[in-house]
């Protein structure tokens, strides 16, 4: 299985790296048209889009990489070598998404907290596309904790990566976690150090922007109020939230990631909660919801993106499942109302399941979530 994905990730690195800067570009991701522009069409201002979500998603494959060969390493040493390249892959790509100083072509936002894919045009400018929407929070899914391990093999991968690290003083600061031991001695890759996680948490957990009754919305509710628009020429191009379908024609009228909540992307959020409490541990806590002052470890945040995704499976206190919205028949008839749908994605505000109905690809994932909520606990994790 190693060797299929390293082919996969150098099609990667070849192929959606034009530029060989460690920055990503025209990968689709299945996200539809989350963004300002049409990804699988040519861009009306010419240039390239740098994506934030693309770059972010090649983070957490080299993480993924770097895992799987520290544990094949036990058999072959050979995969030592391999660790370290991804581990190398890592910090390039964590320094290219946020360069040392304001830098305006960056995808960092340090005014917003937030990051931002950004438009690279033809005359060298750049600008980046201040649209709040999981382009911004899969940063945070690049995030992976790795326990020591009794031997010595993990110490001598982690200083041949602190040697790369002092030979490339430029990349240091995509150090900034995994030069330090969090608890229990482990260590973390993420694209996101303490100060970056709290500013992008406190826009995630709003629950006037993100954090919907059902889980995390794929756009903020931001939007709603203030679209956001770019112009070429006399075109008007516009992002605003939409918790239900698409208003958009764009991919035959199924752009449907401007608002309503996708479990997919929900579990990997919930999975780098679950890595960032293991480093950070009890004393770290953030508001959940922001500006409510109920403060919670990052388990308990995870526990409570996980209660609202479930929440849209179960009855209310008047007996009704949000899934079904004002189907009357799959709420009140006794022959359908106990039949559960697994529906695509979630209306963003009322949790009524939307596209298709049985989606169990993804969808099905509320399972693994009860599994967890009834063997698990934050000492698990540890």
């Amino acid at each position: 299985m190693f060797q299929k994905l390293l082919v996969n990730f150098t099609w990667w690195v070849n192929r959606k790296d034009p530029d060989g800067r460690n920055v990503f570009q025209g990968g689709f991701l299945g996200l539809d048209n989350i963004g300002v522009f049409d990804r699988s069409a040519a861009l009306p201002t010419g240039g390239t889009l740098d994506q934030a979500d693309g770059t972010a998603w090649m983070a957490f494959y080299t993480q993924t990489m770097l895992q799987l060969a520290a544990e094949l390493s036990d058999r072959s040493p050979a995969y030592e070598d391999l660790a370290v390249r991804f581990a190398t892959h890592f910090l390039r790509i964590s320094a290219a998404t946020d360069r040392i100083g304001e830098v305006k072509e960056e995808m960092w936002d340090e005014a917003d907290g937030f990051f931002y894919d950004v438009l690279r045009l033809p005359g060298g400018d750049a600008v980046r596309l201040k649209v709040r929407s999981l382009v911004g929070l899969l940063p945070l899914c690049a995030t992976t904790v790795f326990t020591p391990r009794p031997d010595e093999s993990d110490a001598r991968l982690y200083n041949r990566v602190r040697e790369f690290a002092r030979r490339h003083p430029d990349l240091a600061a995509g150090m900034s976690a995994a030069d330090r031991p969090g608890v229990g001695g482990r260590r973390m890759l993420s694209l996101l150090d303490e100060r970056k996680l709290r500013r992008v948490l406190a826009r995630m957990l709003d629950e006037e922007e993100f954090l919907s009754p059902y889980g995390i919305r794929s756009l903020s509710r931001h939007h709603a109020a203030h679209p956001y628009t770019f112009h070429v020429g006399e075109q008007e191009y516009r992002v605003a939230y939409l918790p239900a379908e698409s208003d958009s024609g764009l991919f035959g009228g199924n752009s449907n990631w401007r608002g309503p909540v996708w479990f997919p992307v929900n579990a990997l959020i919930v999975r780098a909660l679950q890595h960032l409490h293991a480093f950070y541990g009890d004393d770290f806590t953030v508001e959940c919801p922001t500006g409510s002052g109920n403060r919670m470890t990052l388990y308990q945040v995870s526990e409570e993106i996980s209660a609202r995704l479930v929440r849209l499976f179960l009855r209310d206190a008047g007996g009704r499942r949000p899934v079904y919205g004002g189907q009357r028949t799959f709420q009140e008839d006794p022959h359908w109302r106990d039949l559960i749908q697994f529906h695509e994605y979630f209306h963003g505000d009322d949790g009524a399941g939307l596209g298709a109905a049985h989606q169990t690809g993804w969808t099905a994932l509320v399972a693994v979530l009860l599994i967890m909520k009834d063997r698990l606990s934050a000492a698990d994790v540890y």
